[in-house]
Protein backbone atom coordinates (compact mmCIF):
# COMPACT_ATOMS: atom_id res chain seq x y z
CA UNK A 1 0.00 0.00 0.00
CA UNK A 2 1.35 3.59 -1.03
CA UNK A 3 2.67 5.57 1.95
CA UNK A 4 0.28 8.60 3.23
CA UNK A 5 1.72 12.13 3.47
CA UNK A 6 0.63 14.70 6.04
CA UNK A 7 1.06 17.95 4.81
CA UNK A 8 0.76 20.98 7.44
CA UNK A 9 -0.08 24.69 6.54
CA UNK A 10 0.30 27.57 8.51
CA UNK A 11 -1.57 29.81 6.71
CA UNK A 12 -4.27 29.85 3.91
CA UNK A 13 -3.04 28.08 1.00
CA UNK A 14 -3.99 28.98 -2.82
CA UNK A 15 -6.59 25.42 -3.40
CA UNK A 16 -5.40 25.86 -6.95
CA UNK A 17 -1.87 24.07 -4.99
CA UNK A 18 -3.60 22.02 -2.59
CA UNK A 19 -5.76 20.46 -4.98
CA UNK A 20 -2.42 18.98 -6.58
CA UNK A 21 -2.07 16.84 -3.76
CA UNK A 22 -4.28 13.35 -4.48
CA UNK A 23 -6.35 12.95 -1.61
CA UNK A 24 -5.51 9.09 -1.89
CA UNK A 25 -2.37 9.37 -0.52
CA UNK A 26 -2.12 13.16 1.20
CA UNK A 27 -3.72 14.43 4.23
CA UNK A 28 -3.82 18.16 4.51
CA UNK A 29 -4.82 20.29 7.36
CA UNK A 30 -4.13 22.68 9.83
CA UNK A 31 -3.93 20.64 12.88
CA UNK A 32 -2.10 18.24 12.21
CA UNK A 33 0.82 16.78 15.06
CA UNK A 34 3.42 14.57 12.79
CA UNK A 35 3.50 16.16 9.40
CA UNK A 36 5.43 15.41 6.76
CA UNK A 37 5.72 18.60 5.30
CA UNK A 38 5.07 21.88 6.25
CA UNK A 39 3.49 24.94 3.85
CA UNK A 40 3.43 28.27 5.45
CA UNK A 41 3.80 32.31 3.57
CA UNK A 42 3.60 34.23 6.51
CA UNK A 43 3.80 32.20 9.88
CA UNK A 44 6.68 33.20 12.17
CA UNK A 45 8.05 29.83 12.45
CA UNK A 46 11.77 30.80 14.14
CA UNK A 47 11.04 29.80 17.75
CA UNK A 48 8.11 27.47 16.56
CA UNK A 49 8.79 23.51 17.63
CA UNK A 50 9.10 21.70 14.41
CA UNK A 51 8.39 17.82 14.58
CA UNK A 52 11.25 15.37 13.90
CA UNK A 53 8.53 14.10 11.83
CA UNK A 54 9.36 16.87 9.18
CA UNK A 55 11.09 16.07 6.32
CA UNK A 56 10.44 19.60 3.94
CA UNK A 57 8.81 22.81 4.55
CA UNK A 58 7.68 25.25 1.66
CA UNK A 59 7.32 28.84 1.65
CA UNK A 60 4.95 29.75 -1.22
CA UNK A 61 6.73 32.85 -1.69
CA UNK A 62 10.47 33.86 -2.32
CA UNK A 63 12.04 34.88 0.69
CA UNK A 64 12.70 32.36 3.81
CA UNK A 65 13.11 34.93 6.41
CA UNK A 66 10.72 33.44 8.38
CA UNK A 67 11.77 30.04 8.44
CA UNK A 68 14.61 28.49 10.50
CA UNK A 69 16.76 27.26 7.31
CA UNK A 70 19.79 26.67 9.25
CA UNK A 71 17.97 24.48 11.73
CA UNK A 72 16.72 22.40 9.37
CA UNK A 73 19.79 22.10 7.23
CA UNK A 74 21.36 20.45 10.25
CA UNK A 75 18.16 17.84 10.47
CA UNK A 76 18.71 17.35 6.61
CA UNK A 77 15.26 19.14 6.03
CA UNK A 78 15.18 21.02 2.20
CA UNK A 79 13.65 24.48 2.46
CA UNK A 80 11.39 25.10 -0.82
CA UNK A 81 10.65 28.35 -2.26
CA UNK A 82 8.74 29.53 -5.10
CA UNK A 83 11.46 31.57 -6.42
CA UNK A 84 9.93 33.29 -9.59
CA UNK A 85 6.54 32.54 -9.31
CA UNK A 86 5.87 35.82 -8.49
CA UNK A 87 7.84 37.70 -10.24
CA UNK A 88 5.26 39.40 -12.78
CA UNK A 89 3.22 40.42 -9.64
CA UNK A 90 5.88 42.50 -8.34
CA UNK A 91 7.22 43.74 -11.77
CA UNK A 92 3.52 45.18 -11.89
CA UNK A 93 4.28 46.98 -8.42
CA UNK A 94 7.56 48.26 -9.53
CA UNK A 95 6.13 49.84 -12.95
CA UNK A 96 3.13 51.46 -10.47
CA UNK A 97 5.85 52.56 -7.82
CA UNK A 98 7.99 54.36 -10.97
CA UNK A 99 4.91 56.22 -11.89
CA UNK A 100 3.79 56.63 -8.51
CA UNK A 101 7.28 58.65 -8.16
CA UNK A 102 7.59 60.69 -11.30
CA UNK A 103 3.97 61.93 -11.67
CA UNK A 104 3.28 63.07 -7.78
CA UNK A 105 0.12 60.58 -7.83
CA UNK A 106 -0.01 60.16 -3.87
CA UNK A 107 0.63 64.18 -2.96
CA UNK A 108 -1.75 64.52 -5.90
CA UNK A 109 -4.31 62.89 -5.31
CA UNK A 110 -4.45 64.38 -1.13
CA UNK A 111 -4.50 67.52 -2.93
CA UNK A 112 -8.08 66.76 -5.04
CA UNK A 113 -9.11 64.89 -1.98
CA UNK A 114 -8.88 67.98 0.45
CA UNK A 115 -10.36 70.21 -2.09
CA UNK A 116 -14.18 71.49 -1.34
CA UNK A 117 -16.51 73.99 -3.21
CA UNK A 118 -18.74 73.48 -6.22
CA UNK A 119 -17.48 72.23 -9.66
CA UNK A 120 -16.39 75.95 -10.55
CA UNK A 121 -14.26 76.72 -7.70
CA UNK A 122 -13.00 73.41 -7.63
CA UNK A 123 -12.07 73.88 -11.55
CA UNK A 124 -10.33 76.82 -10.34
CA UNK A 125 -8.66 75.24 -7.52
CA UNK A 126 -7.45 72.55 -9.62
CA UNK A 127 -5.84 75.29 -12.15
CA UNK A 128 -4.01 77.19 -9.37
CA UNK A 129 -2.68 73.73 -7.92
CA UNK A 130 -1.56 71.27 -10.42
CA UNK A 131 1.74 73.16 -10.75
CA UNK A 132 2.79 71.79 -8.22
CA UNK A 133 2.18 68.40 -8.66
CA UNK A 134 4.35 68.42 -12.45
CA UNK A 135 6.10 65.08 -13.07
CA UNK A 136 8.71 63.65 -15.01
CA UNK A 137 8.38 60.92 -17.81
CA UNK A 138 9.97 57.62 -17.57
CA UNK A 139 10.54 57.37 -21.05
CA UNK A 140 14.31 58.22 -22.07
CA UNK A 141 15.53 57.99 -18.11
CA UNK A 142 17.82 55.57 -16.85
CA UNK A 143 16.71 52.67 -14.64
CA UNK A 144 19.27 50.95 -12.42
CA UNK A 145 18.59 47.37 -10.69
CA UNK A 146 20.22 45.73 -8.45
CA UNK A 147 19.39 42.27 -8.35
CA UNK A 148 19.15 40.43 -11.74
CA UNK A 149 16.95 37.28 -10.48
CA UNK A 150 13.61 36.40 -12.42
CA UNK A 151 11.66 39.89 -11.05
CA UNK A 152 14.91 42.11 -11.92
CA UNK A 153 14.83 40.91 -15.22
CA UNK A 154 10.95 41.18 -16.00
CA UNK A 155 11.47 44.68 -14.52
CA UNK A 156 14.07 45.48 -17.44
CA UNK A 157 12.49 44.26 -20.00
CA UNK A 158 9.18 46.74 -18.85
CA UNK A 159 11.32 49.54 -18.99
CA UNK A 160 12.93 48.86 -22.09
CA UNK A 161 9.95 48.64 -24.09
CA UNK A 162 8.95 51.97 -22.15
CA UNK A 163 12.39 53.54 -23.66
CA UNK A 164 14.37 53.45 -20.82
CA UNK A 165 17.68 53.05 -20.31
CA UNK A 166 18.91 49.74 -17.81
CA UNK A 167 21.72 49.27 -15.84
CA UNK A 168 21.49 46.35 -13.83
CA UNK A 169 24.28 44.88 -11.03
CA UNK A 170 24.35 41.36 -9.96
CA UNK A 171 27.34 39.75 -8.55
CA UNK A 172 25.34 36.04 -8.21
CA UNK A 173 24.18 36.71 -11.83
CA UNK A 174 24.59 33.15 -13.09
CA UNK A 175 24.98 31.48 -16.47
CA UNK A 176 21.23 30.70 -17.11
CA UNK A 177 20.01 34.35 -16.08
CA UNK A 178 22.61 36.03 -18.17
CA UNK A 179 21.61 34.30 -21.36
CA UNK A 180 17.92 35.59 -20.69
CA UNK A 181 18.66 39.05 -19.95
CA UNK A 182 18.49 41.58 -22.64
CA UNK A 183 21.78 42.84 -24.13
CA UNK A 184 20.13 46.05 -24.12
CA UNK A 185 20.90 45.88 -19.74
CA UNK A 186 24.42 48.00 -19.73
CA UNK A 187 26.77 45.96 -17.19
CA UNK A 188 27.63 48.16 -13.95
CA UNK A 189 30.81 47.28 -12.51
CA UNK A 190 29.78 48.21 -9.11
CA UNK A 191 26.59 49.36 -6.93
CA UNK A 192 28.40 52.96 -6.76
CA UNK A 193 28.75 52.46 -10.18
CA UNK A 194 24.63 51.93 -11.03
CA UNK A 195 23.87 54.32 -8.64
CA UNK A 196 25.04 57.67 -10.04
CA UNK A 197 24.19 56.34 -13.30
CA UNK A 198 20.61 56.11 -12.60
CA UNK A 199 17.39 58.36 -12.30
CA UNK A 200 15.70 55.70 -10.64
CA UNK A 201 16.99 52.52 -8.57
CA UNK A 202 15.11 49.49 -7.61
CA UNK A 203 15.88 46.83 -5.47
CA UNK A 204 15.68 42.74 -5.52
CA UNK A 205 17.81 40.90 -3.69
CA UNK A 206 16.84 38.97 -0.83
CA UNK A 207 17.94 39.63 2.55
CA UNK A 208 21.58 38.26 4.04
CA UNK A 209 24.34 39.58 5.77
CA UNK A 210 25.96 40.63 3.18
CA UNK A 211 23.08 42.67 1.97
CA UNK A 212 21.53 44.17 5.05
CA UNK A 213 21.84 48.55 4.75
CA UNK A 214 23.10 47.50 1.18
CA UNK A 215 21.71 51.41 0.30
CA UNK A 216 23.43 53.09 3.36
CA UNK A 217 24.22 57.22 3.71
CA UNK A 218 27.45 56.78 1.79
CA UNK A 219 26.26 55.09 -1.40
CA UNK A 220 22.61 57.23 -0.73
CA UNK A 221 25.11 60.51 -1.41
CA UNK A 222 26.76 58.78 -4.78
CA UNK A 223 22.61 58.82 -6.35
CA UNK A 224 21.64 61.62 -8.75
CA UNK A 225 20.32 64.57 -7.42
CA UNK A 226 16.76 64.18 -7.65
CA UNK A 227 16.75 60.39 -8.20
CA UNK A 228 14.32 58.19 -6.83
CA UNK A 229 14.78 54.48 -4.94
CA UNK A 230 11.89 51.83 -4.42
CA UNK A 231 12.39 48.64 -2.44
CA UNK A 232 10.51 46.07 -2.66
CA UNK A 233 12.60 43.78 -1.98
CA UNK A 234 13.31 43.63 2.36
CA UNK A 235 12.96 46.88 4.37
CA UNK A 236 16.57 46.16 6.17
CA UNK A 237 18.41 46.40 2.44
CA UNK A 238 17.89 50.19 2.93
CA UNK A 239 18.92 52.69 5.54
CA UNK A 240 15.80 54.27 6.21
CA UNK A 241 17.40 57.11 8.52
CA UNK A 242 20.02 57.80 5.35
CA UNK A 243 16.89 57.51 3.20
CA UNK A 244 14.83 60.16 5.09
CA UNK A 245 18.08 62.68 5.65
CA UNK A 246 19.05 63.11 2.07
CA UNK A 247 14.77 63.61 1.14
CA UNK A 248 15.23 66.37 3.55
CA UNK A 249 18.09 67.94 2.05
CA UNK A 250 16.33 67.59 -1.04
CA UNK A 251 18.83 65.05 -2.57
CA UNK A 252 16.64 62.35 -3.22
CA UNK A 253 13.25 63.09 -5.05
CA UNK A 254 11.05 60.04 -3.26
CA UNK A 255 11.55 56.81 -1.36
CA UNK A 256 9.07 54.16 -2.44
CA UNK A 257 9.00 51.06 -0.53
CA UNK A 258 6.47 47.75 0.19
CA UNK A 259 7.23 48.30 4.04
CA UNK A 260 5.73 50.78 6.36
CA UNK A 261 7.57 51.56 9.32
CA UNK A 262 6.93 54.39 12.23
CA UNK A 263 9.77 56.67 11.27
CA UNK A 264 8.45 56.71 7.29
CA UNK A 265 4.73 57.52 8.34
CA UNK A 266 3.56 61.02 7.23
CA UNK A 267 7.05 62.26 5.84
CA UNK A 268 7.05 64.02 2.62
CA UNK A 269 8.04 62.11 -0.52
CA UNK A 270 7.47 59.07 1.12
CA UNK A 271 4.98 56.47 -0.19
CA UNK A 272 4.85 53.32 1.72
CA UNK A 273 2.77 50.36 0.47
CA UNK A 274 1.36 47.44 2.91
CA UNK A 275 3.45 44.68 1.45
CA UNK A 276 1.68 44.23 -1.82
CA UNK A 277 4.56 42.90 -3.98
CA UNK A 278 2.90 39.34 -3.87
CA UNK A 279 -1.10 40.18 -3.41
CA UNK A 280 -2.21 38.89 -6.23
CA UNK A 281 -4.82 35.98 -6.93
CA UNK A 282 -2.30 34.85 -9.82
CA UNK A 283 0.59 35.41 -7.32
CA UNK A 284 -0.41 33.34 -4.52
CA UNK A 285 -1.90 31.02 -6.63
CA UNK A 286 1.40 30.53 -8.69
CA UNK A 287 3.43 30.01 -5.32
CA UNK A 288 1.14 27.63 -4.09
CA UNK A 289 1.37 25.54 -7.36
CA UNK A 290 5.15 25.35 -7.78
CA UNK A 291 5.77 24.81 -3.95
CA UNK A 292 3.13 21.56 -3.81
CA UNK A 293 4.54 20.21 -7.00
CA UNK A 294 8.55 20.40 -5.35
CA UNK A 295 7.22 19.21 -2.26
CA UNK A 296 4.95 16.28 -3.85
CA UNK A 297 8.53 15.68 -6.21
CA UNK A 298 10.32 15.10 -3.06
CA UNK A 299 8.65 13.07 -0.78
CA UNK A 300 7.24 10.84 -3.67
CA UNK A 301 11.03 10.88 -5.01
CA UNK A 302 13.44 13.08 -3.17
CA UNK A 303 14.30 15.04 -6.21
CA UNK A 304 15.04 18.58 -5.28
CA UNK A 305 14.23 21.65 -7.18
CA UNK A 306 14.46 25.54 -5.73
CA UNK A 307 15.32 24.92 -1.97
CA UNK A 308 17.30 27.60 -0.06
CA UNK A 309 19.97 24.81 1.50
CA UNK A 310 19.84 22.04 -0.33
CA UNK A 311 21.44 21.77 -4.07
CA UNK A 312 19.41 21.42 -7.06
CA UNK A 313 19.23 17.30 -7.68
CA UNK A 314 16.73 15.59 -10.09
CA UNK A 315 17.22 12.40 -11.18
CA UNK A 316 14.60 9.79 -13.61
CA UNK A 317 13.87 6.53 -11.89
CA UNK A 318 15.58 3.71 -13.38
CA UNK A 319 14.26 1.26 -10.60
CA UNK A 320 11.38 0.43 -8.43
CA UNK A 321 13.66 1.38 -4.89
CA UNK A 322 15.69 4.28 -3.82
CA UNK A 323 17.53 5.70 -0.93
CA UNK A 324 17.57 9.95 -0.14
CA UNK A 325 20.51 10.51 1.55
CA UNK A 326 21.34 14.27 3.29
CA UNK A 327 24.55 14.83 4.55
CA UNK A 328 27.75 17.49 5.41
CA UNK A 329 29.32 18.14 2.88
CA UNK A 330 32.78 16.20 3.51
CA UNK A 331 35.23 13.74 1.83
CA UNK A 332 34.42 9.70 1.39
CA UNK A 333 30.74 9.78 2.01
CA UNK A 334 30.15 8.41 -1.11
CA UNK A 335 32.61 5.89 -0.82
CA UNK A 336 31.25 4.90 2.96
CA UNK A 337 27.44 5.01 1.56
CA UNK A 338 28.62 2.52 -1.93
CA UNK A 339 30.84 0.49 0.40
CA UNK A 340 28.16 -0.17 3.28
CA UNK A 341 25.35 -0.76 0.50
CA UNK A 342 28.04 -3.47 -1.27
CA UNK A 343 28.51 -5.48 1.72
CA UNK A 344 24.97 -6.07 2.26
CA UNK A 345 24.55 -7.79 -1.14
CA UNK A 346 22.53 -3.79 -2.55
CA UNK A 347 23.52 -3.64 -5.89
CA UNK A 348 23.61 0.02 -7.29
CA UNK A 349 21.28 0.54 -10.29
CA UNK A 350 22.19 4.61 -10.33
CA UNK A 351 23.24 6.88 -8.15
CA UNK A 352 23.78 10.63 -8.58
CA UNK A 353 25.10 13.67 -6.09
CA UNK A 354 25.42 17.33 -5.88
CA UNK A 355 27.09 19.37 -3.09
CA UNK A 356 26.25 23.16 -2.26
CA UNK A 357 28.22 24.64 0.44
CA UNK A 358 28.12 22.33 3.46
CA UNK A 359 25.34 20.33 2.46
CA UNK A 360 25.28 17.43 0.34
CA UNK A 361 22.52 14.92 -1.42
CA UNK A 362 22.31 11.64 -2.96
CA UNK A 363 20.44 9.85 -4.49
CA UNK A 364 20.72 5.99 -5.38
CA UNK A 365 18.66 3.78 -6.95
CA UNK A 366 19.37 -0.10 -6.30
CA UNK A 367 18.33 -3.17 -8.23
CA UNK A 368 16.82 -4.76 -4.85
CA UNK A 369 14.53 -3.66 -1.94
CA UNK A 370 16.23 -2.03 1.31
CA UNK A 371 16.29 -3.63 4.38
CA UNK A 372 15.52 -1.19 7.27
CA UNK A 373 18.90 -2.56 9.22
CA UNK A 374 20.77 -1.39 6.46
CA UNK A 375 18.97 2.16 6.38
CA UNK A 376 19.96 2.71 9.54
CA UNK A 377 23.54 1.38 9.34
CA UNK A 378 23.71 4.23 6.60
CA UNK A 379 22.33 6.91 9.10
CA UNK A 380 24.69 5.73 11.69
CA UNK A 381 27.85 6.71 9.52
CA UNK A 382 29.20 10.12 10.89
CA UNK A 383 27.86 13.20 8.79
CA UNK A 384 24.51 11.41 7.61
CA UNK A 385 22.00 14.15 8.39
CA UNK A 386 19.00 12.14 6.99
CA UNK A 387 18.22 9.16 5.21
CA UNK A 388 14.75 8.34 3.36
CA UNK A 389 13.77 5.24 2.01
CA UNK A 390 11.43 5.49 -1.54
CA UNK A 391 10.02 2.70 -2.80
CA UNK A 392 7.28 2.92 -5.13
CA UNK A 393 4.10 1.82 -4.42
CA UNK A 394 4.21 -1.30 -6.42
CA UNK A 395 7.47 -2.37 -4.62
CA UNK A 396 6.15 -1.85 -1.15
Amino acid sequence: MAKTFQILTLNKISAQGLQRLPAARYVVGTEIAEPDAILVRSHHMLDMHIPASVKAIARAGAGTNNVPVKKMSERGVPVFNAAGANANAVKELVLAGMLLAARNIVPALQFTASLHGDDATLHKLVEDGKKHYAGIELRGRTLGIIGLGAIGRLVADTALSLGMHVYGFDPELTVDAAWSLSSQVKKAHSVEDLLKHSDFVTLHVPLLDATRGLINAQRVQVMKPGSVLMNFSRDAIVDSDAVLASLASKHLRCYVCDFPAQKLQGQANVVTLPHLGASTEEAEENCAVMVVDQVREYLEHGNITNTVNFPTLVMPRESAFRLAIANSNVPNMLGQISTTLAAAGINIHNMMNKSRGEMAYTLVDTDSAIPAKLIAQIAAIPGVLMVRDLPLPQAT
